[in-house]
């Protein structure tokens, strides 16, 4: 749900870095603190009635910032769980009844979006089951119509009613918590709880389920806020890989490297969690780095404007506000610091010890970090490369059709949950093979397994995907590998496409 609404995340975050009162460029029409009853100004923009310092009212601005963190954001995640339970006709109702969520609450609702999302998909997707086959031909639509707007309508009053005081509950608990926490100088203490969820993939539930909707309130209340940066900080993570580069033995010290490069930059940080799952007390080393990242921010008062998603320092960065350059990179720097030096310490004291039993096993600690998160990862999977872990075949568990078949193939899709990631990578890696071998007129790209269509010639999937792919696409021929990054799958198919060529070559001559 979160993941493929991350370019809103991140334009809110630009936005409001940019245009609220304490921004980079301050403007009250599109920040929201503009008086549109001074004279001169802007006329075609929405308002609302604001209560001034000395109790009289004016047309304020509503700007871009509220209603992106009100309404945009949730209503995109609901859409997006609707959409995953029940396609096009669930994200509908999400995002109905996301609407009566959100109009019926006083707090970003992030977290009652995650659950209202696919709950009222899967409402609608068993009450439309139960007449399904059962309407007389021609009154399919009419009642696919009504079944959706009546239900939707209904649920949305129940969420307005019901639901959103609940979340709007627990998210002032969570509030009241986090103050408590500041006032009694404990916000450090977060981080015993934030860095083991993230190496167990709780960190969206955590960071966009809590902190952010926190966050948001912090930011519309005094223009920054610490809790952006609390699960995003890059230097825990990047402290960990630095130490395993200099003080780790075998494949683990080779990989890294490369891994803290895509960590630290590319702010993918499930790219370090099979180095902690190797060696489980190195957590207390991310722990320590992570609160002293926030006791920093505490001492100089610095955050963030907006989330940074992905936690890259890049992405970091654009979220800081002027004020708190400082601030925030000595936090990610003295996490980074801290932590490598108690991983150093952890990994130096149980040097002898990983000699004698092999170094661990990083394969193994990347497969437990894959199903920790419930699917495969780009990161994780060029990283399982380079470790041998990838033994890709086509056929053995999963359900094949193989390469070769009567048809020439003209059209090959890689497909993946999402439609991004690792089916990208996978897809560019056979289109550039393909080219090299003369048949760049093949057409390879990259979609999410929902959106496949019956007019493809090859599937290539991950072998727990296979079977959905090929209820979505039964004309097609289907493939199923272990790892999008290194598969002989890919040989076979320049194999088989070069034969075709040499085939129609030979036919022509023939003719």
């Amino acid at each position: 749900m979160i993941m493929p609404n991350l370019p809103a995340f991140l334009a809110w975050g630009l936005i409001t870095s940019l245009f609220i009162a304490v921004g980079w460029l301050p403007n009250g029409i599109l920040g929201g603190f503009g008086n549109a009853d001074d004279p001169g100004s802007w006329q075609g923009a929405a308002t609302q009635l604001a209560l001034a310092d000395d109790g009289t009212t004016f047309q304020q601005y509503v700007g871009m910032v509220g209603p992106m963190v009100t309404y945009l954001l949730p209503i995109l995640i609901a859409n997006a769980g609707g959409r995953i339970v029940y396609k096009e006709r669930g994200g509908v109702v999400a995002s109905i009844v996301a609407v009566g969520m959100i109009t019926g609450s006083t707090v970003p609702m992030f977290l009652g979006a995650m659950i209202v999302g696919p709950l009222s998909a899967w409402v609608l997707k068993k009450v439309d089951s139960i007449w399904a086959g059962k309407i007389k031909p021609g009154f399919e639509m009419l009642v696919d119509m009504f079944t959706a707007g009546i239900l939707g309508a209904a649920m949305a009053v129940g969420a307005f009613f019901g639901f959103a005081p609940i979340i709007t509950g627990v998210s002032d608990a969570l509030g009241n918590v986090v103050s408590w926490m500041a006032d009694n100088h404990l916000l450090p203490l977060m981080a015993v709880v934030v860095e083991p969820a993230k190496v167990l993939f709780l960190n969206n539930a955590i960071g966009n389920g809590v902190l952010v909707p926190l966050g948001a309130q912090e930011v519309v209340e005094q223009g920054k806020s610490l809790l952006f940066l609390v699960e995003s900080n890059p230097g825990p993570g990047l402290g960990i890989l630095m130490a395993y580069t200099f003080f780790g033995i075998g494949a683990a010290r080779s990989s890294a490297p490369g891994a803290a490069v895509v960590q630290f930059i590319g702010g993918i940080h499930e790219v370090y969690f099979p180095f902690v799952l190797m060696k489980p007390t190195l957590i207390v080393a991310a722990i320590l780095g992570g609160a002293t990242g926030i006791a920093t921010n505490v001492v100089f008062g610095s955050g963030l404007r907006g989330p940074a998603a992905p936690g890259s320092i890049i992405a970091v960065y654009a979220a800081t506000p002027r004020d708190s350059f400082v601030g925030v990179t000595l936090s990610v720097v003295l996490a980074f610091v801290v932590t490598f030096l108690v991983a150093a310490v952890i990994l130096r004291a149980s040097r002898k010890k990983d000699l004698a039993a092999g170094g661990g096993d990083l394969a193994a600690a990347i497969a437990q970090t894959e199903a920790n998160k419930g699917k495969s990862s780009a990161a994780l999977d060029a990283m399982a490369a380079t470790v041998g872990a990838g033994t890709a075949t086509a056929g053995g568990t999963g359900p094949t059709d193989g390469v070769a078949g009567a048809a020439p193939v003209r059209s090959i899709v890689f497909a993946c949950d999402a439609g991004m990631g690792s089916s990208a990578m996978g897809a560019s890696i056979l289109r550039d093979k393909l080219k090299k071998a003369g048949r760049g007129d093949i057409t390879v790209v990259n979609k999410a397994v929902a959106t496949l269509e019956d007019d493809v010639d090859l599937v290539i999937t991950q072998r727990e995907l296979t079977d959905r792919a090929r209820r979505h696409a039964p004309g097609a021929r289907h493939v199923s590998v272990d790892n999008f990054l290194s598969s002989p799958v890919y040989d076979d198919v320049v194999r088989a496409a070069q034969a075709e060529s040499q085939a129609e070559t030979a036919e022509r001559s023939t003719s």
